[in-house]
């Protein structure tokens, strides 16, 4: 990776995409370039991708995996069966011990920053295996001991449907976000369980009641994994000042997100969206979080990527327009990298 930035990434949601090609009976094979989806190995290595919080999320129709996810169809938010989405997540978890276990000379399961730093002085991708939407989790928490024992070190609570353990934030424009609901309580037992067991709690897809209701009940920082300014694009997925004023407080860190709706302040999935606008939300969670709180949390193979991007090779033009906004080499290495390794289980 000579002259390359290495990245680790605070979200991606390739191993969904390996299943759901497999399910289809047209199996993605990893170590080959694949147009189909963002990541892959050989464009990981030529974008500086190092590792990374591998999510595996449980859609709400598993019988719709031929069909495009569209955010306007409510279908694509129904609450879906703990039993369902435990035996989704367990199809996951194996397809990513098993992808680990076929190239072993070039990826790694990493339960902690001295694991991923080991990795990748191996030249391994460090997979930190995280849940997005704790559907698959029960309520007595006997899933979440066997899937910590499993390697599981992050989840976050919901996606952006509710579950049994509190309500998602809708994926639409909210220039007065509504709070919503919060976590239920069982939620707030999740919470003080997860930090029993180290797990660390991702606030992204939480609603803004939801995000407070974490913030009085966990010891640990506030992070959120694929988040932006709510200030620069007003969608109910981003953080208001307030938040990030909070997580700054907490020591946390938040993860820059490249979908598009995201990026734009009309909200709107268009991919002409330039760089230039990434950079304007960095600038934005800088003035917040201080260094040491920004990092990247990409959304690859979950998001509309903007068309500069393209890819997970894409990242490297997101460093350069990081150099071309005056940012120094050592801001580079702490977005990048060393403000995950740093929040994440030591």
């Amino acid at each position: 990776m000579t002259n390359l930035v290495p990245v680790f990434d605070g979200h991606n949601d390739t191993i969904l995409k390996l299943e759901i090609a497999a399910r289809l009976g047209s199996p993605v094979d990893f170590s080959k370039t694949s147009l189909k989806h963002d990541l892959d190995l050989p464009r990981a290595r030529a974008g500086g991708f190092v590792g990374g919080l591998f999510a595996m999320f449980t859609p709400s129709h598993l019988e719709r995996f031929d069909q495009e996810f569209d955010p306007s169809d409510l279908a694509n938010f129904d609450v879906i069966d703990q039993a369902s989405a435990l035996d989704f997540t367990l199809a996951m978890f194996a397809r990513m011990r098993r992808l680990a276990r076929q190239f072993p000379n070039d990826l790694s399961i990493c339960h902690n920053a001295s694991s991923i730093r080991a990795a990748i002085a191996s030249n391994r991708i460090a997979i930190v295996p995280h849940i997005e939407g704790a559907e698959c989790i029960d309520t007595d928490f006997n899933a979440l001991e066997i899937l910590h024992a499993a390697g599981l070190r992050s989840l976050g609570p919901v996606w952006s449907r509710h579950n049994a353990f509190g309500h998602g934030a809708p994926m639409a424009l909210q220039a007065d976000l509504d709070p919503g609901k919060g976590l239920s309580p069982k939620g707030f037992e999740l919470i003080s369980a997860c930090d029993h067991l180290g797990i660390m709690i991702d606030l992204s897809h939480l609603t803004e009641a939801g995000f407070w209701d974490v913030a009085k009940t966990t010891t640990r920082p506030l992070i959120a994994t694929h988040s932006n300014a709510h200030a620069i694009s007003p969608n109910a997925r981003n953080l208001t000042n307030r938040q990030l004023a909070a997580v700054a407080e907490s020591n946390g860190v938040v993860g820059l997100n490249f979908h598009v709706q995201f990026l734009r302040a009309d909200c709107k999935m268009d991919q002409s969206t330039p760089i230039t606008e990434m950079i304007r939300h960095l600038d934005h969670l800088l003035d917040f979080l201080g260094e040491d709180g920004v990092a990247i949390g990409s959304d690859f193979d979950g998001c509309v990527l903007p068309t500069e991007i393209g890819d997970v090779t894409g990242l490297q033009k997101l460093i350069t327009a990081m150099r071309h906004a005056q940012y120094g080499d050592r801001l580079i290495t702490k977005i990048c990298s060393e403000n995950w390794l740093r929040a994440l289980p030591q």
